[in-house]
């Protein structure tokens, strides 16, 4: 079959080695080849080309998940995956924003998305499930340029609420391909895939640059730590990629087990060609505690949704804890300070800027915020780092309202949004304090309105309907008064000092 999109090479329809694994059932590239072509077929149905029209997927990693992604990919369509944990507010804003007109959906999940239905109604948005349009005869699909816009996933900047951030089949190509190139990516590569699926490190880093490959995924709903240790010991796979927290579950997990049951993990860790950390920074501590463990040094590596992986820590050589590693093939890395000027000097702080055709196309819609992101042609991080012997480390961000928290990057400012229209709420501010399981935990402090009362236990159940499971406070303080500046804004650099004095 002919190529029809620049985000993927044909899957080969000749092939019949294990595409992908999902519970007891095996996808075949073959097989996989054929349902993308059917779901495109679909999608397009009369039409030559979808001509970006933003398709949302809502559903689990599975067989589903995979083919719609690149369904849509090859029918000429912007793929917005929805975070199918998300509360309903904030699947009402990614759809609003977006402009979605159809979601995907497999499953059950349409009782889950009952509440939308007057959103999709008003917004003329299809619930379209997956088996009607695997149901098709097979047409033919576009060709598509690399320039055109393939994918919109969201995330939480400094403003209020998220941004649809876009990127091309040109953009998430070389985001895959650096990765394949740094990471010596095989065909005999096997991966376990159990981080969230509207989030760049599951969709980029392990499903894409595996199928790219030809390797094998085993897919998870979501993280079980007794059946993918189950996996280890067995020795199903040669790579794992997960987020800080999941390392120190394990870790924690592994004291209650036989001794011969954690020798038999160990030495399924062991085996292994690399393990990668990312999408929150790896203490120390972690470090050292899973090298003693396995005998392995975890890989940490740096990136964002903007701009996918662009610094890693060198799968052949010295890997530092503490440390993100250097630049990858193909991106530009370099350190500014407040004048515009770049630093090449060790241990001088500076912002993150980069530049490649990995970097991002634009914020949906928004050529504001685009505009305000980029400087004289590099991408403008926020984060702030240091060089050391040639290896960059990351010293914090430079807005305090980004929280990173189980490998999430989370604003502190839409947060303290929903919780303001508590009833009982005066006054709030969110800030990140250090945590050993998540890097940082979410933590409210709370003003009551006079004559009011509220428990965490409370505040948190209130939560549970209006936010993803991981915004909500882990922590709440309840306050006399939140410390103010002159001109009245939270000083949060000071709030966390007081909270930690609190602990």
């Amino acid at each position: 079959m002919a190529e029809t999109s620049m985000t993927f090479p044909p899957l080969h329809s000749a092939n019949q080695r294990v595409a992908l694994l999902d519970g007891n059932h095996a996808l075949s590239y073959a097989a996989l080849e054929d349902r993308v072509v059917r779901l495109a077929s679909g999608l397009l149905g009369q039409q030559q080309d979808l001509m970006e029209r933003r398709i949302a997927m809502f559903m689990p990693a599975g067989f589903d998940y995979v083919t719609s992604l690149l369904g849509i990919w090859r029918s000429g369509g912007i793929a917005v995956p929805l975070n199918v944990h998300a509360a309903l507010p904030e699947l009402e804003h990614v759809l609003e924003t977006a402009g979605v007109s159809v979601i995907l959906v497999s499953g059950d999940r349409h009782k889950q998305l009952a509440g939308l239905a007057p959103l999709c109604l008003r917004l003329g948005i299809s619930l379209v499930a997956i088996d009607r349009l695997l149901d098709v005869d097979i047409r033919s699909l576009p060709v598509l340029q690399d320039n055109r816009r393939a994918m919109m996933l969201f995330t939480s900047g400094t403003t209020n609420r998220p941004k649809g951030v876009v990127s091309t089949h040109r953009n998430i190509r070389a985001q895959i391909t650096t990765l394949i190139k740094a990471w010596h990516w095989l065909a005999t590569d096997r991966i376990p895939l159990f981080l969230p699926l509207h989030h760049i490190h599951g969709i980029i880093n392990v499903l894409c640059c595996a199928l790219w490959s030809g390797a094998s995924v085993t897919l998870f709903p979501r993280f079980d730590t007794e059946f993918v240790l189950r996996g280890v010991a067995a020795g199903d796979w040669t790579l794992f990629m997960a987020v800080p927290t999941i390392y120190v579950k394990i870790l924690q997990h592994l004291p209650g087990l036989p001794p011969a049951e954690q020798a038999r993990i160990r030495d399924g860790f062991s085996a292994m060609r690399l393990m990668v950390s990312g999408s929150a920074a790896c203490p120390v501590k972690l470090f050292t505690d899973w090298q003693a463990f396995t005998g392995q040094c975890l890989l940490e590596r740096y990136g964002m949704t903007e701009t996918g992986m662009t610094i890693s820590n060198p799968l052949e050589g010295e890997r530092r804890a503490g440390a993100v590693g250097q630049a990858l093939p193909g991106v530009e890395v370099v350190l500014f300070d407040e004048d515009d000027s770049r630093i090449l000097d060790d241990h001088v702080p500076g912002e993150i800027r980069i530049r490649g055709d990995n970097v991002f196309n634009e914020y949906w819609q928004n050529p504001q915020a685009t505009q305000e992101a980029f400087r004289d042609g590099w991408f403008c991080t926020g984060d702030t780092a240091e060089l050391d012997r040639g290896y960059f480390r990351i010293l914090g961000r430079s807005s305090i309202d980004i929280i990173k928290s189980g490998g999430y990057k989370l604003s502190a400012l839409e947060i303290e949004s929903v919780l303001l229209s508590h009833e009982a709420i005066a006054e709030c501010a969110v800030i990140g304090i250090a945590d050993d399981t998540w890097g940082e935990a979410v933590c409210a402090c709370i003003v009551l309105k006079e004559g009011m009362q509220l428990t965490r236990e409370i505040l948190r159940e209130w939560c549970r309907e209006r936010m993803s499971a991981y915004r909500i406070p882990q922590r709440v303080c309840l306050m006399e008064a939140l410390p103010r500046n002159a001109m009245g804004k939270v000083m949060k650099p000071q709030l966390k000092t007081l909270v930690a004095t609190l602990t």
